[in-house]
């Protein structure tokens, strides 16, 4: 029984690689234009970073990203700079907000995990403000002609603070795409937006700590004074600081989409609709996302 086991293990693997490239491909095809091109320029960037860093050398990145975050921690208001930048980060299509916490390690240690949740907390809601105030029209508008977004608002008035608190742990939508997410919900209030956010302060410590730990190999003569034992220390907590993080997020997001699809007393379809919306807001929908063409209004009320 176990050698079946193991056999079958890798063609579930392939299965499910399948599964999941299939299902990106249609998702592809149904991007229009600039969505494409910004699928593809963030390949091509990736593809960039990767290429530079395997040119240039791990330990000379290293070094200059330890001396550029040493830097900072010595300014007087370092901090201030990183909570600034915190702010426009938080605003779609920006990128780079787990880079940023990470940073906040590079720069001071567990002491700048303080900067990364203030910086994250405030730079949100600021985020969720702000285009609130700036789209109400457009977030009208939206929801009386798209029948997914009435279905995620149905949802999520239903199951309320809990169910908020799961899609804003879950990576998906990414930071940035999550904030124009809840910005984009009218049942969603700024106090359930603020007390969400602070779920994710677990996930902001371990990358504060994951670039503590990434300085000290970063600068050669730190790393200089390391025996072997310290430095394989040092490297599997970082690892496996990643690998929890990103282990947290996945079951996170499949406890999401699996509260979404079996909510109690809303409909089967409206559940779908809801989860294909959360999907939909990687593309900065509804505010800056492309208009659908107007539909009739669904009625979200259970039978």
């Amino acid at each position: 029984m176990a050698a079946e086991d193991k056999a079958t293990l890798p063609r579930l693997v392939f299965t499910k690689a399948k599964e999941y490239g299939a299902a990106a491909v249609q998702r592809y095809q149904k991007f229009n234009i600039y969505q494409k091109l910004f699928v593809w320029g963030t390949f091509f960037l990736y593809l960039s970073l990767a290429t530079a860093f395997l040119v240039i050398g791990p330990d000379r990145i290293g070094q200059t990203l330890y001396n550029f975050a040493q830097r900072i921690s010595h300014f007087r208001l370092g901090w201030l700079i990183l909570t600034a930048v915190f702010f426009v980060i938080s605003f779609p299509p920006a990128v780079g907000h787990t880079t940023l916490i990470t940073l906040c390690g590079y720069a001071y240690g567990m002491k700048g995990f303080p900067i990364a949740a203030g910086g994250s907390l405030f730079g949100s809601a600021f985020t969720f403000v702000i285009l609130r105030l700036l789209f109400s029209r457009r977030l009208r508008r939206w929801s009386e002609s798209n029948e997914k977004w009435q279905a995620l608002e149905t949802v999520v008035a239903s199951k309320g603070l809990p169910l908020i608190i799961l899609i804003r742990a879950s990576p998906f939508p990414p930071w940035v795409y999550s904030n124009t997410l809840f910005a984009s919900i009218q049942s969603v209030t700024l106090w359930q937006f603020f007390l969400a956010t602070f779920v994710v302060f677990p996930k902001i410590a371990i990358f504060v700590f994951v670039g503590s730990r990434l300085a000290d190999l970063s600068d050669g003569e730190t790393r200089s004074h390391m025996d072997t034992t310290t430095k394989i220390l040092n490297v599997s907590i970082s690892v496996g600081g990643v690998i929890v993080a990103a282990l947290a997020s996945w079951i996170i997001y499949r406890l999401m989409r699996k509260e979404i699809l079996h909510l109690h007393g809303v409909l089967p379809e409206i559940d779908e609709l809801a989860a294909e919306a959360i999907e939909e807001a990687e593309e900065g929908a509804p505010l800056l996302g492309p208009h659908s063409e107007p539909r009739a209004r669904y009625d979200g009320s259970s039978a």
